[in-house]
C-alpha cells in the first residue's frame, strides 16, 4: 500500500489512507520450488506493458518497474531479495485530475539457491533457482492525486463527500469493480505461471509467456 510521507504516526497514516484511497483488491501468492527467476520477471513485465501499467517516476530508467531492490547473501550461500514495484495508470488511458489507479507489488524471495532441472528431456540451468517467493499485490484508486481539492480553500470542504456521494456510482460501482477484475486477472496469470490452482472461470487461458516453473510433483525427466 502507499506510504504517505506527511503522516507522523500510524494512526495519522491510516486516516490519510482511508480518505485518499479506495481499496479494490489485495491478494498474496506464494510459491516454494524450482523456477526461472528471470523468465518470471520478464513475464510480469510483459503483462504490465500489455495492460498499460507504468511507474511514472521511473519511466526513463531501463528498470522502470523497480522502485526498490534489496539483496542479501547468507553465510550458507542462499539469497534473500526484497523487490518493490509501484505501478500507476489512468482508467481507460484518459488522464483526469481527480483519480487514478495504483497497483503495488512487494516481492520477497527466500533461500534462493542456483540449481538445474531436467524437463521434457531438456536441461535448464541459467537463472534457475530453488527457493521461495511470496508476492503481495494491492490494487487501489487514489483520490485527488494532484492535491487540487485538499489544498483548495473552498473545495477542501467537499473533498470527503464528493467521492462518496456525487461521484459514488462512477468510483464504487464502475471503476472499483473494473480495477478489481483486472487485479484478479493478474492473480490468475501469476498462479497460471507457477502452475498453481486457480479459481477464475477463464483460468485455462493461455499466458503471454510460457511457464518456467518446475514443480517437483510434476517433474518429467
Amino acid at each position: 500500500m502507499p506510504i504517505f510521507t506527511e503522516a507522523k504516526t500510524p494512526q495519522e497514516a491510516k486516516k490519510i489512507l482511508d480518505e485518499q484511497t479506495i481499496l479494490a483488491a489485495k491478494f498474496r501468492v506464494k510459491w516454494k520450488d524450482i523456477f526461472d527467476a528471470k523468465q518470471f520477471y520478464i513475464s510480469l513485465h510483459e503483462w504490465l506493458d500489455e495492460y498499460d501499467w507504468k511507474d511514472p517516476q521511473l519511466a526513463s530508467s531501463p528498470d522502470y518497474h523497480e522502485s526498490l531492490y534489496f539483496e542479501r547473501l547468507s553465510d550458507h550461500g542462499d539469497k534473500e531479495l526484497w523487490i518493490r514495484w509501484r505501478m500507476q495508470k489512468f482508467p481507460d488511458g484518459i488522464k483526469n485530475s481527480y483519480y487514478k489507479y495504483h497497483l503495488d507489488f512487494d516481492y520477497h524471495f527466500l533461500y534462493l539457491m542456483p540449481t538445474e532441472v531436467m524437463h521434457k528431456g531438456k536441461k535448464y540451468k541459467k537463472n534457475v533457482y530453488k527457493g521461495e517467493v511470496e508476492i503481495w499485490v494491492h490494487a487501489y484508486i487514489q483520490l485527488d492525486h494532484q492535491g487540487a481539492w485538499s489544498k483548495h480553500p473552498v473545495l477542501q470542504y467537499f473533498n470527503k463527500i464528493f467521492p462518496k456521494r456525487i461521484f459514488r456510482k462512477e468510483l464504487y460501482d464502475q471503476k472499483k469493480k473494473e480495477l478489481y477484475r483486472e487485479a484478479y486477472i493478474l492473480q490468475n496469470y501469476i498462479k497460471h505461471w507457477f502452475k498453481l490452482h486457480r479459481f477464475l472461470p477463464h483460468e485455462e487461458m493461455r499466458p503471454f509467456h510460457r511457464s518456467y516453473a518446475f514443480p517437483t510433483y510434476q517433474r518429467q525427466s
